[in-house]
């Protein structure tokens, strides 16, 4: 397969899934045909190339890493190889580059160059979370990470609330796994007994959990989430 000079965004998986369950054939494809790969974590980009190819020469292929310590100044130094003609992949930590995840800096500055940038299908919790709550998909907002502070997260939770009943919007949150237990039982403490509450943890996994129940009748019947990676979303 001829590679064309482009920033492909190759999505990867969201867990310990076959990668034939979750990715196009064409994927592998392109995968196998970019010595030059932006990476969020070379480490964890390395395991899934392996897993993609286990032929593939991993010690051939040039990573850049993209995360919070990366210098601004050097992303731009990133697209170097595009510019001479290579094709040059993006890979996040999981799921899709470039959504919620610093990826989508890169993307910009291919943008603003007028390079050709290819977004690849695969997995995306945010999507997959919308299509198996039951939840608004026409209109929905992901929000990130919410605010630690007991105080300033009740505060936001309300707002998100609000937005879900005046906007008719469903409203997506995320937080690191060890503290989903402390979101739920937040989420609770916050939103009225009505507000619908779908937790969706695992995604595209075997033990894959997708749940829409009322915070009412959450109430006593939370799942133990501590260690694994969940999305929650919130509609009335």
């Amino acid at each position: 397969m001829t590679m064309e000079a482009a920033l492909y965004l190759l999505p990867v998986l969201l867990g310990d899934t076959p990668v034939e369950q979750v990715l196009p054939t064409y994927n592998k494809e392109v995968i196998i045909g970019i010595r030059h790969f932006i990476v969020e974590d070379v480490r964890s980009a390395r395991r899934f190339l392996k897993r993609v190819d286990r032929d593939i020469d991993i010690d051939s292929l040039t990573f850049y890493p993209l995360n919070k310590h990366t210098d601004p100044a050097v992303i731009g130094t990133y697209l170097e190889p595009l510019g001479q003609g290579h094709a040059t992949g993006v890979i996040s930590e999981a799921g899709c580059p470039a959504v919620a995840d610093p990826g989508a800096d890169v993307v910009a500055l291919a943008q603003r160059k007028g390079l050709k940038v290819v977004p690849l299908v695969g997995p995306s919790s945010i999507i997959l979370s919308v299509m198996g709550s039951g939840f608004n998909g026409q209109s929905f907002a992901f929000h990130g990470y919410l605010p630690i502070g007991p105080e300033e997260r009740q505060k936001r939770l309300k707002q998100l609330e609000t937005r879900v009943y005046t906007e008719d919007q469903t409203q997506l949150f995320i937080e690191t796994p060890y503290r989903n237990n402390k979101m739920m039982d937040d989420i609770l403490k916050a939103c009225r007994p009505q507000t619908r509450l779908c937790i969706a943890a695992n995604i595209t996994c075997a033990d894959e959990f997708i749940r829409t129940k009322t915070c009412k009748e959450w109430k006593g019947q939370l799942p133990d989430l501590s260690k694994v990676p969940c999305i929650f979303l919130i509609y009335k």
